[in-house]
């Protein structure tokens, strides 16, 4: 089940955010959408919430279709929480992949993963509902390997772990290499319950190299804030470019 090669999933909710701010068409998601898969991304990720402050509920659709077009294996990946309106979104658009999150609505970002134990039996519910609809599904998980164990008893592919407590220590190298280790130990737990490792938040340029050294069986990157920041600098295909070096130790 290892990776070699991370693919990296592009996460446009901060596009979306951005063009939300006014009553207009731009920044064009699905166009930007479209760049980053002919860029090189494998994939596109979004996390409709119940508020739709960044993607809105008309964008799912859309952006599915951008990647159906796009073909040439690239992935659709919808996050969110399993409420039934979500669940109900979800069976509509048949994405790829279904990324679970343990957020309360109001949260201004996913900040931690599921209690699997706690949750074990709604969990198995929902995962077996979405595997009968076709969809991998990925569950979020904190970087630790208590519960591995039960998100592959339940069904669940996957696991993304929440990388936003090792993104924290951009200025502390011995905190980083803390929790380098912590996620070092929680992939290789996740590695023989046989889930697959998705990553996702806070990564950027600079930190991807080394945690993919320590975690060198990643099957997938989901980054969006500090890709999109770059993409001010060196426009979405090319920040794509650099964030797939990146994902390659380079």
């Amino acid at each position: 089940m290892s990776q070699n090669r991370p693919k990296l999933s592009v996460n446009v909710n901060a596009i979306a955010m951005l063009r939300n701010r006014r009553d207009l068409p731009w920044p064009d998601l699905a166009r930007l959408s479209r760049i980053a898969l002919e860029a090189g991304s494998h994939g596109i990720t979004i996390h409709p919430r119940p508020d739709q402050r960044h993607i809105r509920f008309s964008d799912v659709p859309v952006l599915g279709r951008v990647v159906a077009e796009h073909g040439r294996g690239a992935e659709f990946n919808i996050e969110g929480y399993p409420s039934e309106d979500f669940l109900k979104l979800v069976l509509d658009a048949r994405p790829d992949q279904v990324t679970l999150v343990p957020d309360d609505p109001t949260q201004a970002t996913s900040d931690h993963g599921w209690d699997f134990a706690a949750n074990r039996q709604s969990l198995a519910e929902v995962v077996a509902r979405l595997k009968d609809g076709g969809m991998r599904v990925s569950l979020f998980a904190d970087p630790a390997p208590n519960g591995l164990e039960i998100a592959a008893q339940i069904g669940a592919d996957r696991v993304e772990f929440y990388t936003g407590p090792y993104g924290a220590t951009h200025s502390d190298p011995a905190a980083r290499q803390l929790r380098l280790e912590e996620l070092a130990r929680a992939g290789k737990a996740a590695t023989e319950a046989g889930l697959a490792i998705n990553i996702g938040h806070d990564l950027t340029l600079e930190n991807l190299p080394p945690l993919i050294a320590h975690l060198p069986n990643v099957a997938e990157a989901s980054i969006g804030h500090a890709l999109t920041a770059d993409a001010l600098e060196l426009g979405m295909a090319g920040a794509v470019r650099a964030y797939s070096r990146a994902l390659q130790g380079g």
